[in-house]
C-alpha cells in the first residue's frame, strides 16, 4: 500500500492497496480532521483453479482502517467488475457500511439475469444486493467533504466515477495515459458513449488527480496509479484533448476486436451482479458459479 503524502491544505488522505493477481487498485479515502472514510472497490482473493475465495486482501484493508482508527461510512463500487470478485459484502458485515453504486447496475443486472439464466428468487435485477444506488450528479459526505457521482458508462452501463475533494477515482473508464481507455465490447458497453464520458471528465479542472483501477505496466514499467486531468488530455494514447470522437471510436472498436475474454468475467460478474455476495447454497451447502457453454463451429 502508497500513502498520498498530503500537504498542510489538504483535508484527504488517499490510501491504495493493490491486488497483484488482478492488477486492481481499491482505496481508502478518508477526511482527515473527522477520521470518517469510504472503502473503494475492494477485492475479494479468488483462486479459479481451487474454486476457493479468502478475505487476505480486504482484511489488510480492515488492519490499515483500524491503525489509522478511521470509520467507514461507505463502501463504493465504481462498477460490477469483470476482472475481479469484490470484497464488498464481506466488508459490510465487517464495518457495517452500505454498499453503494451507480443506478445503470439495474441495466447490468437485467443483461446477466439472462445471460445466466437465473430465477427471481436469485436475483430481481432492480438493483437487489446493493443498499444504495447512486444517481447522476448526487452528492454525499465523506466526514466533512462534500463528494460527487459522476455517471461515465461506455465502458459498462453502471460506470461512474466519485470526485472527492479533487480527487477522481474513475473506475476502468480510463487507465493511465500509455494504456489509454477501457474496452467497449461488454454488453452495455459503447465506444461513443465512452467518449462522451472522458470528455466530461476532460472538462475538470486540470489539476485534478485521477487514480486508476487498474494498471498492467505496459513494457514493464512501475506500477503507477494516478495521474492528472492535464496528463490525460495531453498523452493518453487513445483519446487525448484534440482526439475526434470518431477517431477514438474507431481506434477503439478496432482494439476491442483483438481482445480476449477477460479469464474471471464469469465467476466475477456473477459474484459482483450481487455487490460481492456468492451464488446462494444448494442443498448441499456449497455455492457454484456458472459458466455459460457456446459450441464453436
Amino acid at each position: 500500500m502508497v500513502a498520498d503524502q498530503a500537504d498542510t491544505e489538504n483535508t484527504v488522505q488517499v490510501e491504495m492497496f493493490f491486488d497483484k493477481e488482478s492488477s486492481t487498485f481499491s482505496y481508502v479515502v478518508a477526511d482527515i480532521s473527522t477520521k470518517r472514510a469510504v472503502i473503494i472497490d475492494p477485492v475479494l482473493d479468488y483462486d479459479a483453479a481451487a474454486g476457493t475465495v479468502a478475505t487476505k486482501q480486504a482484511d489488510t484493508l480492515l488492519a490499515y482502517v483500524a491503525k489509522q482508527q478511521l470509520s467507514i461510512d461507505l463502501i463504493l463500487e465504481t462498477h460490477a467488475h469483470a476482472d475481479h470478485l469484490s470484497a464488498a459484502h464481506y466488508l459490510k458485515q465487517k464495518t457495517g457500511a452500505p454498499i453503494c453504486i451507480g443506478e445503470g447496475i439495474k441495466q447490468v443486472q437485467q443483461t446477466f439475469k439472462l445471460v445466466f439464466n437465473l430465477g427471481d428468487d436469485e436475483l430481481l435485477a432492480k438493483g437487489d444486493y446493493f443498499d444504495k444506488l447512486f444517481a447522476d450528479n448526487e452528492t454525499f459526505k465523506v466526514g466533512s467533504i462534500t463528494a460527487k457521482v459522476l455517471n461515465t458508462p461506455g465502458h459498462t452501463n453502471d460506470s461512474v466515477s466519485y470526485l472527492i475533494a479533487g480527487h477522481l477515482f474513475v473506475g476502468d473508464s480510463l487507465f493511465m495515459p500509455d494504456s489509454g481507455t477501457a474496452r467497449c465490447d461488454f454488453p452495455g458497453g459503447d465506444a461513443h458513449v465512452l467518449f462522451k464520458s472522458i470528455q466530461r471528465i476532460y472538462q475538470l479542472p486540470d489539476t485534478t488527480t485521477i487514480y486508476m483501477c487498474h494498471d498492467y505496466q505496459p513494457g514493464g514499467r512501475e506500477l503507477r496509479y494516478r495521474t492528472s486531468v492535464a496528463e490525460q488530455k495531453a498523452e493518453n494514447i487513445h483519446v487525448r484533448a484534440d482526439t475526434a470522437e470518431q477517431e477514438f471510436v474507431q481506434k477503439r472498436e478496432t482494439r476491442d476486436k483483438t481482445l480476449s475474454v477477460p479469464r474471471l468475467i464469469y465467476p466475477a460478474v456473477q459474484v459482483n451482479i450481487r455487490a460481492g455476495q456468492l451464488p446462494k447454497a444448494e442443498a448441499n451447502g456449497v455455492s457454484y458459479i456458472k459458466v455459460p457453454l457456446t459450441i464453436k463451429a
